[in-house]
């Protein structure tokens, strides 16, 4: 059993309010995508949940076998440490440090810690390059190199449920397809649950089994499923041009 639910949030920076009442629910096993064009509080979301960012109104709650948790209040690392983790917008990572070096960073909670050896090697396998670039700094890769690091590095915490904010940024169009592909290959064998934030919608429909979408911090469609939100009038006239 693994449920994220989301009820009435509301978070901002300061007097500025990037959340408006938010509710969304994401359930085991599930990909659910979260589309919004730039501004409109995805990130905010991602942050509130990994508690980056703390709420002014509203609850996460996280349930699992272990019993729910409410994620509101709660730092960054336990919530780690309860199976999630974030594969953030612009990578965030440790540019003088090799990419074996940060893969390793990412495996510092102590699930993660005892499958090391074998989930670096899944890493490995998912993304041959960064084997062969294991000595690199990180800082001297390409952008989509970068980006696969990042997604290595949060698989190395061994979550249950994976945070993805946009993807797509800085990509060219061949290598976000990839990305999201890699994704979702990772996501069968890891047996995730996923969460992305995404304001391209040709790449998340490769992925999604269902999705919000967000708009001034609030959400205005719920898809049940991928053809409800291929259908939404909002996706054909925010993201289709139809």
């Amino acid at each position: 059993m693994f449920r994220l639910a989301i009820h009435n949030l509301e978070a901002g920076y300061g007097a500025v309010r990037a959340l408006h009442g938010v509710s969304l629910e994401v359930r085991e096993g599930e990909t659910v995508v979260l589309l919004g064009t730039n501004g409109n509080g995805k990130s905010t979301l991602l942050k509130c949940v990994m508690g980056l960012v703390k709420p002014s109104r509203g609850s996460i709650v996280l349930e699992s076998q272990a019993g729910l948790f409410d994620l509101t209040g709660r730092s960054p690392q336990d919530i780690v440490g309860l199976g999630i983790a974030m594969v953030p917008e612009g990578r965030r990572l440790f540019p003088k440090l090799t990419v074996k070096e940060n893969l390793l960073l990412g495996a510092f909670r102590p699930a993660a810690r005892q499958a090391i050896g074998r989930n670096l090697e899944l890493c490995y396998e998912a993304f041959p390059v960064l084997r062969d670039r294991s000595r690199q700094l990180a800082g001297s890769m390409s952008g989509g190199q970068q980006q696969m690091l990042a997604v290595a590095r949060a698989i190395m915490s061994a979550p249950k449920l994976l945070l993805v904010d946009e993807p797509s940024v800085g990509l060219s169009p061949l290598l976000v397809l990839q990305t999201i592909d890699v994704i979702r290959d990772l996501k069968q064998r890891f047996g995730l649950t996923v969460l992305m934030a995404e304001q391209n919608f040709h790449a998340a429909s490769r992925i999604a089994d269902r999705g919000y979408i967000i708009v001034q911090g609030g959400i205005v469609f719920e898809g049940k499923n991928l053809s409800e939100l291929q259908q939404s009038e909002l996706v054909k006239g925010y993201y289709l041009g139809l």
